[in-house]
């Protein structure tokens, strides 16, 4: 089996300004032919809040840069750089930037395994 290593300049891909903060893909089919697993870099800016999307997936978001809130299951929980939370499949979580800071964010979705 011959691997390669792939290296992604994130700083040159393409940010997308959403309801829900500055969005850049960095893991996809199109970037490094990734079949099964789904990577966002995610910015929010004071205030601004980022609600990903309940699927049937298991989702990793890790607190890049910054400080804010993270909300799960109707608690909110005080959030610096190295946090971050696991979401099985169908969980919900709300992560909000604190007034007057911002967050960077890493989103990894990836599918259930099959029993």
């Amino acid at each position: 089996m011959t691997t390669t290593t792939t290296f992604i300049d994130t700083n040159q891909l393409p940010r997308v300004k959403t309801p829900q903060g500055e969005v850049t893909e960095i893991l996809n089919q199109q970037l490094v032919g990734a079949k099964n697993v789904f990577g966002t870099l995610r910015w929010l800016e004071g205030g601004e809040k980022f609600e990903p999307e309940s699927v049937n997936k298991h989702q990793l978001i890790y607190l890049m840069e910054g400080k804010g809130t993270i909300r799960l299951e109707n608690k909110d929980y005080d959030v610096a750089k190295g946090a971050g939370v696991y979401l099985g499949p169908s969980e919900r979580v709300t992560i909000q930037a604190a007034s007057g800071a911002s967050l960077k964010l890493f989103h990894l979705i990836v599918p259930q395994i099959p029993k």
